[in-house]
């Protein structure tokens, strides 16, 4: 995260975190306190021997976490779909056409009214844990627009991914032309990672191989939106192409499983969309049972998923997608870190950046046990309070 979270102080020197009840730090050492100095990780040890430092933080014994790690986002947008969602739960199913009305208020707004939108749902996002985030372009459609789009999000976080096919505009293989050419060209200067929607309604197998390829090319990470509607290709596409990421993984077949498995893809779920949508949601106790790299993201953008609550996010995982309450956390926090390939976040060990979330409970459990109910009393970025 960037300059727009506004850091409550400076907190410059070395920060002592203790006692702390329950610390997950994904470490195998235990530990209930911890420094952190220059904005990383110093120490892990005994509250009873900590080492001198400049602050100390009084976790009073309550759970610290490390920040969430949000790998899936689509923060710039202009306008909402409230019309499409109450349409939804008077009984009309999702398709993926709605993309299109954002497009266009999204093309309607100035940078100022789209970057003021994103920032204030990253700030959102910041006061319910997220320490790091991921923002897509993808409702711009043009070359300006997305490259405008991107330039946006780079202002707001370093982890950023052109999505400029998203859905196709006029002729799909025409389309796939422009978006592997003109347009990664003007876009890639300013992203990270590349993505494609391979879905029916949206861009077919080939398509997508030409969009990801050229995007890899230029040394943008591959992610694929992959099997969201029924089976596809994506997730296969993605093994292919050895992607950081697969997501949504809805509809999966055992092949695809195994195909996730052995090329090392992350499997990013989104259970907010699916709660949204009242779509099957994804088989993650199946993914995890076969050893398959699981993350958890918000998916939040105007039409399928309007939250930035990973801790939401967390309950849904264990209500309805199988998952533990340390495997959920383990998957918002390690899990997006492996979907971005940033090793230095979503854990506390020694060397990692100081993100880290201290809940008002004792355990991690209580996400999923008290929904809904905001237990995040601290956030620190770097070892500097946010909240």
């Amino acid at each position: 995260m960037t300059s727009t979270l506004h850091l409550v102080d400076d907190l410059d020197r070395s920060v002592l975190v203790s006692p702390i009840g329950m610390l997950v730090s994904w470490a195998e050492e235990p530990a209930d306190a911890l420094v952190i100095e220059d904005g990383r990780v110093a120490w892990l040890g005994s509250s009873a021997r900590p080492p001198a430092a400049d602050v100390r933080i009084d976790a009073s014994g309550r759970c610290v976490l490390p920040g969430f790690v949000d790998c899936h986002t689509h923060l710039v947008f202009g306008g909402d779909r409230a019309d499409e969602f109450e349409a939804r739960l008077a009984g009309r199913p999702y398709a993926a056409g709605g993309i299109r009305a954002t497009v266009a208020a999204t093309r309607a707004a100035d940078d100022t009214t789209l970057r003021t939108g994103a920032e204030r749902l990253a700030q959102e996002a910041v006061r319910s844990g997220t320490t790091t985030l991921e923002i897509k372009s993808g409702y711009g459609l043009t070359v300006e627009d997305e490259r405008r789009l991107l330039e946006i999000a780079s202002t707001i976080t370093p982890h950023t991914t052109f999505l400029g096919a998203h859905v196709p505009e006029g002729d799909a293989d025409a389309y796939t032309d422009l978006v592997a050419g003109l347009m990664l060209e003007a876009c890639a200067p300013h992203a990270t990672g590349i993505d494609a929607f391979c879905e029916k309604g949206a861009f077919d197998a080939d398509q997508c191989r030409r969009v990801l390829s050229a995007g890899q090319a230029k040394g943008l990470a591959v992610h694929v939106h992959a099997n969201q509607l029924g089976p596809g290709p994506g997730v296969q596409l993605a093994a292919e192409l050895g992607a950081a990421s697969a997501d949504h993984c809805t509809y999966l077949t055992d092949d695809d499983v195994a195909a996730l498995r052995d090329a090392g893809v992350t499997a990013v779920l989104v259970p907010a969309a699916e709660f949204s949508t009242r779509s099957p949601y994804a088989p993650a106790r199946r993914l995890l049972d076969a050893g398959v790299s699981v993350a958890l993201a918000s998916d939040c953008n105007p039409g399928t998923s309007y939250t930035t609550s990973m801790p939401f996010v967390i309950a849904l995982a264990c209500r309805e997608l199988g998952m533990t309450p340390l495997e959920a956390v383990r998957a918002a926090t390690l899990g997006g870190a492996a979907a971005l390939r940033q090793p230095d976040v979503g854990h506390l060990r020694v060397g990692a950046q100081g993100n880290l979330v201290v809940l008002d409970a004792p355990s991690p459990t209580h996400l999923s046990y008290r929904p809904g109910v905001d237990l995040v009393e601290r956030v620190l970025l770097g070892g500097r309070g946010a909240l």
